[in-house]
């Protein structure tokens, strides 16, 4: 295995702050009673929290009373029923059906920021509905991390760290593949990378069709922030506030998650990839304004924090996980096409239903080594 960087796991990784294990990437278990990591959590003897996530909850009501919760969640159901509407035709990016949700449809553009990292008008409405369709709403977690569990699969393979891959060429015998430190040739390979990463590696002339789907298939933004709170605090375990619910620019805050004296911020879209370009404290000093502006600015002091993602400025990973442009699903499919039956592709982005998430990659990851295995079964002479 031919890691770039210094760990495995990729958008899953888990960092331990003060005792507390934060997902830095991906963190939910979404659609958790069919998610493969459940399993591989629960058999490495990690702790599966199966509490309901509370999303569409606002603590205390604060800045959201209930008849704008009502309001809010009628247009959401109005703009659901639009995009399910619009499945049956051709394809016309997501915005096209925010309509639909009339004055709260920058609210409702936040939560597709959340769930596909760009702006409505950027995404294409058979790829959001996609992910809708399959999704259960079963959304756990793992107390010591998605990206803990995710590193537990590679216990006991031949990593090479820091080994990044410039260049693969398919040839009539062997895969050649280049590194840093050196060329490897082996009889079929996988290549799972981010679609911003596949874009750099060199390829022979076989592969105009991946080049054309990754940038089908660009990767959008998405921030986390960590915040200690000091002190006491009567916040409910897995509580939820947005931060300005009537807004397109907007986090959502979960708030004390496995009962921790922790804040977890969560932004996605146009405000995710500005405050990615602003830096990681511009990041973390955006939220505090966001909780104060509910809390009140006494609450300011009492807010530390303690991680913020940055996945744009990944240099192996580039960006969150992958959409699909307006009529460019199929790039889904071309993505993860082998080559001459020796080169074979994985992620995110090959996932038809569960798009960009973690059990969507592995269902392309299995997918791609029975395949490779079947080409070295059909490869291997016959003994007499």
């Amino acid at each position: 295995m031919l890691e770039a960087g210094d760990r495995v796991g990729g958008r899953a990784h888990t960092i331990v702050r003060e005792g507390f294990a934060l997902d830095l990437g991906c963190g939910w278990l979404h659609s958790g009673e069919r998610n493969p990591w459940t399993k591989v959590a629960e058999a490495a003897g990690l702790t599966v929290d199966r509490s309901p996530a509370r999303w569409d909850t606002q603590w205390r009501d604060l800045g959201f009373p209930p008849s704008d919760q009502a309001a809010f969640g009628a247009a959401f159901d109005a703009f659901d029923a639009e995009v399910e509407r619009r499945v049956a035709l051709p394809d016309v990016p997501l915005a096209d059906a925010l309509s639909a949700a009339g004055d709260w449809a920058g609210a409702v553009d936040a939560i597709v920021g959340y769930l596909d990292g760009v702006e409505a008008g950027a995404v294409s409405l058979h790829d959001h509905a996609a992910f809708d369709a399959a999704a259960s709403d079963n959304n756990w977690r793992v107390c010591e991390g998605l990206g803990t569990t995710v590193a537990c699969i590679a216990a006991g393979l031949d990593v090479r760290l820091n080994t990044a891959v410039t260049a693969i060429a398919v040839g009539n015998d062997a895969v050649c593949v280049t590194t840093a430190s050196g060329i490897v040739d082996a009889a079929t390979v996988i290549v799972a990378v981010s679609t911003a990463v596949l874009a750099r590696i060199t390829f022979t002339s076989e592969l105009p069709s991946h080049a054309a789907a990754a940038g089908d298939l660009p990767l959008g933004d998405v921030g986390k922030v960590f915040l200690r709170v000091d002190g006491p605090t009567d916040f409910p375990v897995d509580g939820h506030l947005r931060g300005h619910p009537r807004a397109l620019r907007s986090a959502s805050h979960r708030l004390r998650p496995f009962g921790w004296p922790i804040i977890e911020s969560y932004f996605g879209g146009p405000f995710a990839a500005d405050l990615a370009a602003a830096g990681q404290a511009a990041a973390a000093d955006a939220m505090i304004a966001e909780l104060c502006g509910l809390l009140g600015s006494d609450w300011r002091p009492r807010l530390r924090p303690l991680a913020v993602s940055g996945w744009r400025a990944e240099p192996f990973i580039g960006g969150a996980w992958s959409h699909a442009r307006p009529g460019r699903r199929d790039a889904r499919r071309a993505i993860v096409e082998p080559v001459a039956g020796r080169l074979f592709f994985a992620g995110e982005a090959g996932a038809l239903d569960d798009v960009g998430t973690a059990h969507g990659a592995h269902a392309t990851g299995v997918a791609a080594a029975t395949a490779a295995l079947a080409a070295l079964t059909q490869a291997q002479p016959v003994a007499q």
